[in-house]
């Protein structure tokens, strides 16, 4: 039997479907991907039956349900539906897997199946159930079958030739009861009654009889056929269950909030209170008599369900669900369902009780509630985004406090410092030294002006929306070498370039400068005669990872983590220009990129910068 294979996330959206998906279903591909699980189902109204089973399923790890599926076109079929729960390593529900059969062939032959039996099941109990026999036209008797023997207790050779009279009370017999029915029968044709009758040992029955005249082609009566039905232990189980009806009415009639009734023993109603009225808006007069299947829907009918929980109530006790019912308007509700089996003293199962609760509210509430709770867990994932941006915006408000207070005022300092000098010597007269304050004056305020405009280009760098597109890193390499070519020449340095990844998405002016500035900076720190440094690029997963390595003077392992503070430079007493801020501008760069970036170095054996640059995460970062 060909089947539908799809493969669901754990909230119910459908993330792959098989061709004869869309053949059963009619949706065409790009429908059912990212599609919800009810359309697996009759329709968007059973969204709380998918939910239902999909629940079981996650719990169990297995759920299988037939019933009514609808097409995109309205048409239905009879569909079987297999659930299967995925598991993640703590348990919890990954995904499902659903395998979806047209079944409508095999239902209709089940059903027709069914019917053939319960006709033959009709058959055979009647046979087994009634005395069945024949009369002649004065009321004796012609014929007796095995029915007859079981309820009266005559052998065929006993009672075959003797009156029909002999099964009647004396009080019967002393009001011609026998001669009165046979005269009705013979005049309207029929004769039907329940009364008492008695068997060959004298015991009493409560029976069920119907007399029928038999007349030949020309309309004469030749006899009579006599069906009779012992009815004593339904008559003592209706009486068994009236009283308990009564007592039971008295208890539950006023209860609202429930549907409480009983059934007999074949499931239809004999009591009926205030809340089952209220939730299925059925009155008393208008139920009590039918099968309590008239709640059930279609497709429940169809797979038998009625029948079915009555046997599990029967032999278990108890039958106990969730599902769908109908009201008197045909509209639907979800109900919680509790079927009680009834037994008298004997243990004889008289009747059924059902206890039915209006749930479709509830479960309104708990998919709003589940929904505000979606909502909420997004909300705090902003707040938490939103309270790490603020805290490494602290972080970076602090840093500059600490630049504005130091840094800043240190050429201040020098710039005051000279210009006291020079006010000083003209005072005196001496003018030798002029010229050299002058010079440092104009160099503390360079370094001063440096030290704004690197400032403002970090400030900068996090407010400018990134340019994404595919960046040719060969081009990239060699542009950002080129722009550095005069210091390279001049400090003899030799560059091995490795790359092993032809293109990253990207800002290609960002990545340009996070690569000029780690090459920058490891030509800066190299000290030796022939400086060497190597360029290597290789994938490694999702991610492109990239190292600048050299041979300079190395970083202690006390200062690794600070060499991406902003205007922290760990060389302050030897001669190596710059600010500090370079590795704080790489970082910020490599974070806007969604990638990450770290030192490995030891003092006098050089130093490697990695960073990786994450494809799958820049896609999500970068999409406008």
């Amino acid at each position: 039997m060909p089947e539908a294979v799809l493969q669901l996330d754990a909230d119910g959206f459908i993330g792959y479907a098989n061709p004869m998906a869309t053949t059963l279903t009619g949706y065409p591909p790009q429908e059912l991907l990212n599609g919800s699980r009810v359309l697996l189902y009759a329709g968007p109204e059973d969204s709380i039956r998918a939910e239902y089973e999909f629940g079981i399923a996650a719990r169990t790890g297995q759920y299988t349900s037939e019933g009514w599926r609808l097409r995109k076109d309205g048409s239905r079929f009879w569909g079987e539906l297999l659930i299967s729960a995925l598991r993640n390593d703590d348990g919890s529900t990954s995904a499902f897997t659903v395998l979806l059969r047209d079944t409508s062939a095999r239902k209709e032959a089940e059903v027709e199946l069914r019917k053939s039996e319960e006709r033959f099941r009709i058959m055979v109990e009647g046979v087994s159930e009634y005395g069945i026999f024949l009369l002649d036209t004065t009321g004796h008797i012609l014929t007796w079958n095995d029915g007859a023997a079981r309820i009266k207790g005559y052998s065929p050779s006993e009672i075959i030739g003797k009156h029909f009279s002999t099964f009647y009370t004396t009080e019967d017999l002393q009001d011609g009861k026998p001669a009165r029915e046979i005269r009705i029968a013979a005049e309207t044709g029929k004769y039907e009654e329940e009364g008492w009758r008695v068997r060959k040992n004298g015991s009493v029955f409560w029976a069920n009889i119907v007399i029928t005249a038999l007349l030949n082609e020309q309309n004469k009566l030749v006899g009579f056929s006599k069906v009779t039905r012992d009815l004593t232990d339904r008559r003592f189980n209706e009486e068994t269950l009236r009283q308990s009806e009564e007592r039971y009415r008295s208890l539950v009639e006023q209860v609202i909030d429930y549907g409480i009734f009983l059934m007999d023993e074949k499931g239809r109603i004999v009591s009926w209170n205030e809340g089952a009225r209220r939730i299925s808006g059925y009155g008393p007069d208008e139920i009590i008599g039918k099968y309590f299947s008239i709640f059930y829907p279609e497709e429940d009918l169809l797979n038998g369900k009625p029948a079915h929980e009555l046997k599990v109530a029967r032999a278990e006790g108890k039958y106990e669900e969730e599902g769908w019912r109908l009201r008197k308007d045909g509209s639907r509700f979800w109900a919680s369902v509790l079927i009680t089996a009834v037994f008298n003293n004997d243990g004889t199962l008289i009747g059924f009780s059902k206890v039915t609760r209006d749930l479709t509210e509830r479960k309104e509430s708990e998919r709003a509630l589940r929904d505000s709770f979606e909502r909420y867990r997004r909300l705090a994932e902003e707040l938490k985004l939103t309270n790490r941006e603020l805290v490494e915006a602290n972080g970076e408000l602090e840093q500059f406090t600490s630049i504005v207070s130091h840094d800043l005022q240190e050429p201040i300092r020098s710039i005051k410092g000279f210009l006291q000098l020079i006010e000083m010597k003209l005072t005196e007269g001496a003018t030798a030294d002029l010229g050299t304050y002058i010079r440092k004056s104009i160099g503390a305020a360079d370094r001063m002006r440096e030290l704004i405009q690197n400032l403002l280009q970090y400030a900068q760098l996090g407010k400018s929306e990134l340019a994404p597109q595919p960046v040719d890193l060969n081009a990239l390499l060699n542009e950002s070498l080129q722009n550095l070519r005069e210091v390279i020449e001049r400090s003899k340095a030799q560059i091995t370039i490795e790359n092993e990844v032809d293109s990253v998405p990207g800002d290609r002016v960002q990545l340009g400068q996070l690569i000029q500035n780690l090459l920058s900076n490891a030509l800066k720190f190299t000290e030796t005669e022939f400086p060497k440094i190597r360029i290597r690029i290789r994938r490694a997963g999702d991610e492109a990872h990239f190292s600048v390595s050299d041979n300079g003077i190395g970083i202690s392992q006390g200062d690794l983590l600070k060499v991406f503070e902003i205007f922290r430079r760990l060389h302050t007493n030897k001669p190596y220009p710059g600010t500090g801020i370079g590795l704080a501008i790489c970082k910020k760069i490599v974070d806007r990129h969604g990638g990450r970036i770290w030192p490995e170095s030891e003092p006098g054996k050089g130093t490697t910068f990695h960073f990786t640059l994450n494809e799958a995460i820049q896609e999500k970062i970068l999409t406008p």
